[in-house]
C-alpha cells in the first residue's frame, strides 16, 4: 500500500510593524518635552504660593522643610514603575525642588572642601545644584559656621562602610549644640588620578588617609614603591598633584574635572565594589516626622557592671530598633562614656518617648542629638 503524502502547510508570514519615523518619534518627544517644561513651570508657581502661606520669614532655611521633602522623594519612588532607576527619578525631582526652593532664596550648606571632594557631592545630592555651597577647611569649621548662622545647614562625613567611623564627627557632638536633620548615603568612588594620566609616571600619590585605607589593597597590588602623602582632603590632593607631572592623586570623578587631570586607570580602585560613606546634615533644629525616620541620641554613662544594658534595655522593651552603637570617652570625667546610639523612629513617637523618659534614671545624661528622614536612594 502506497504511503499517504505528507501535507505540507504553508506558513503565513505575519505582517511586521513598519518601523517608527525618526521625525515622527521626535515630534512626539518635543510634544512631551513642552509638556514637562509647563509642569515644572506650574510647580515653580505653586512653590511660590507655598512660601507665601507660611508669611514672611528671616531666611531661606525657614522654608526649607526635610520632612516633607523626604515624603515626595519617597512617593517617587513608590510611583515608579520604570524604565528608569530610582535613583536617577529622585534625582531628576531633587533638582525640580531645589530650584523653586532657591526661588526664595539659595540654602547656604557648608562641607569639607576645596570643590571636588565626595562632601561636595554629598552636598548636591541632599540639597540639589541650586544650593550655595560654602567649603570649608575642616569638619571643625563646618560645624562652625553652621552654629554662628553663616551656613544654614553642613554636611560631614560620619561614617564609611569599609573603614568604619570618622571618629571627628562624632567628637564634635559631644560639645556642639547643633542638632542632625538629614542623612545621605553616597557610593564613593576612589580614580587614581594624576596629569599625564601615565602610571610609570608616578613617584608619589597625594589623599586623604581614608581614601588611602579604602584603596591600599590596589595600591600594594600596583604601585607598592610609590611615595604615599596623607592630606586633608582628596580636592587638596588633586590640586597639589596637577602641579607636577611625577604626582598623582586618589578621588572622585569630580575632582578630576575641576583640576584638570586624566584617570590612570579607567575603573575605580577601591578594594570593595560596594564602597558607601554616610553623611549627616547638621542644622540648628529638628523638624517633624516624615514617617521614616532616624532618631540619634548621645548617652553619657558612669563605669559600672550592667550600665550599657541600663542603657539598651529600654528600647528593647517599647519595641524600638537599634541601628548603630558608637563609643567615645566622654571629655567630662575619668572613665566616663558617650555612646552614640541611632535608633529607628522619631523622637515625637510614643514609644521613643517613654523610652527616653525611662533611660534618664540609668545614664548620666541624655542628648538627642535630631530625629530626621532615613537616607533616600
Amino acid at each position: 500500500m502506497a504511503a499517504k503524502p505528507k501535507k505540507t502547510t504553508k506558513k503565513i508570514a505575519k505582517p511586521t510593524a513598519a518601523p517608527p519615523v525618526l521625525a515622527d518619534v521626535r515630534a512626539h518627544i518635543d510634544g512631551i518635552d513642552r509638556q514637562i517644561q509647563a509642569l515644572i513651570a506650574d510647580r515653580a508657581a505653586y512653590a511660590l504660593q507655598v512660601g507665601k502661606a507660611k508669611g514672611k520669614l528671616a531666611a531661606a532655611v525657614d522654608y526649607y522643610r526635610p520632612e516633607r521633602e523626604a515624603q515626595v522623594l519617597r512617593m517617587v519612588v513608590d510611583r515608579n514603575e520604570g524604565p528608569l532607576s530610582d535613583e536617577l527619578l529622585v534625582h531628576v525631582f531633587r533638582e525640580i525642588m531645589s530650584a523653586c526652593l532657591a526661588q526664595q532664596e539659595p540654602l547656604k550648606v557648608g562641607f569639607l572642601g576645596p570643590e571636588g571632594t565626595f562632601s561636595q557631592q554629598a552636598v548636591m545630592k541632599h540639597f540639589g545644584r541650586s544650593a550655595h555651597g560654602l567649603p570649608l577647611a575642616s569638619i571643625e569649621e563646618v560645624f562652625q559656621e553652621v552654629e554662628n548662622g553663616n551656613a544654614d545647614f553642613g554636611v560631614v562625613p560620619v561614617e564609611n562602610s569599609g573603614q568604619g567611623t570618622i571618629q571627628v564627627t562624632l567628637d564634635m557632638f559631644l560639645t556642639s549644640n547643633l542638632k542632625i536633620c538629614g542623612e545621605v548615603e553616597l557610593r564613593v568612588h576612589q580614580y587614581l588620578l594624576s596629569r599625564t594620566g601615565r602610571i610609570e609616571d608616578i613617584e608619589r600619590i597625594y589623599s586623604h588617609p581614608q581614601s588611602f585605607a579604602q584603596t591600599s589593597a590596589w595600591l600594594r597590588a600596583n604601585l607598592p614603591k610609590v611615595e604615599k602623602i596623607a592630606v586633608s582632603s582628596n580636592a587638596e590632593g588633586a590640586r597639589r598633584a596637577r602641579n607636577a607631572e611625577d604626582a598623582a592623586s586618589i578621588g572622585g570623578e569630580s575632582a578630576g574635572h575641576v583640576y584638570g587631570l586624566k584617570k590612570v586607570v579607567m575603573s575605580p580602585i577601591q578594594d570593595e565594589a560596594d564602597n558607601t560613606t554616610r553623611f549627616l546634615v547638621i542644622g540648628r533644629s529638628i523638624f517633624p516626622t516624615s514617617g521614616h525616620d532616624r532618631t540619634s541620641v548621645l548617652v553619657f554613662i558612669h563605669d559600672k557592671p550592667g550600665a550599657l544594658f541600663d542603657v539598651l534595655s529600654p528600647f528593647a522593651r517599647h519595641g524600638i530598633s537599634m541601628n548603630r552603637i558608637e563609643s567615645r570617652p566622654s571629655h567630662h570625667a575619668k572613665w566616663e562614656y558617650g555612646f552614640f546610639i541611632d535608633l529607628a523612629g522619631h523622637v515625637d513617637d510614643e514609644a521613643m518617648k517613654k523610652a527616653l523618659a525611662e533611660l534618664k534614671s540609668h545614664s548620666a545624661q541624655i542628648k538627642v542629638l535630631g530625629s530626621y528622614p532615613v537616607a533616600v536612594p
